[in-house]
């Protein structure tokens, strides 16, 4: 039980900017309960920006207004932490350089115009959508669901995908983990699922984009490093947005004045 509460803790001093006071052991045992706790930490954050979001329409805030608040709550309570992995991810990648260069540029601190570009396209179609999911007035479990998925790709990518170096803070936690502990992270989903059945779609679209995304960073990088769980976290919740809003356009009916 203190290995877990530990471990919660980690998780919740890695993964955002609440402050958490207490020194962690960093051991196997926490590790592995931090990894386990990620869709938790991501179900709180979630459950802040739903709060805020009903705050904000109870005092009449408009849609765009919301929608720009709620993106920067969302990204000031994680710190930004995933983003640095979006920009170097983009950076590599639109180098269309030979694999060594490519994790060269991975690794240089500098960010670069793909990098730049990819944050501002990231951020732009996070705030349309969160603004469009608003306009057709959502049930907002969606907005409690959405971090904690994406969180729960980073823990699949990084349970089931080989880091390319034996080396690293990936390659650290993910010496704690075997399969049993994806499951572990799941629960906390599940529970939230029976509130809301339909988040069960949702959990299979997540499962599909980590299917893509270690595929696709397997063939181009041969393995895995942290930016690139904190890029598949990103790409993750940015997924689930296109696809609720995909629902809410096309397969109910639509409040006018969007």
């Amino acid at each position: 039980m203190k290995d877990a509460l530990f471990g919660l803790m980690l998780a919740l001093q890695f993964l955002t900017r609440i402050p958490v006071p207490v020194a962690c052991p960093w051991t196997p045992a926490t590790r592995r309960w931090a990894i386990r706790a990620y869709p938790l930490v991501g179900l709180l954050i979630g459950s802040v920006l739903a709060l805020s979001a009903l705050l904000l329409s109870f005092i009449g805030s408009p849609a765009p207004i919301t929608a720009l608040l709620l993106l920067s709550l969302w990204v000031a309570l994680y710190g930004g932490l995933h983003l640095d992995g979006v920009m170097d991810l983009a950076d590599a990648l639109g180098s269309n350089q030979p694999l060594e260069r490519r994790w060269e540029i991975m690794k240089d601190p500098q960010i670069g115009s793909f990098g730049i570009l990819a944050l501002l396209f990231l951020l732009a179609w996070k705030g349309v959508l969160l603004w469009a999911l608003l306009a057709y007035q959502a049930p907002l479990w969606w907005l409690v669901a959405v971090p904690a998925l994406g969180r729960f790709a980073g823990v699949a990518l990084l349970i089931f995908t080989p880091c390319a170096d034996s080396k690293g803070l990936a390659w650290s936690w993910q010496q704690s983990l075997s399969a049993r502990d994806a499951g572990y992270a799941l629960l906390p989903l599940v529970l939230l699922g029976a509130v809301s059945p339909a988040l069960f779609a949702w959990g299979v679209a997540i499962v599909v984009w980590v299917v893509i995304a270690r595929r696709v960073l397997l063939r181009l990088f041969n393995g895995i490093n942290g930016d690139m769980v904190g890029a598949t976290i990103e790409g993750g919740e940015l997924w689930l947005l296109v696809l609720m809003w995909s629902w809410w356009q096309f397969a109910t009916v639509s409040p006018p004045g969007i």
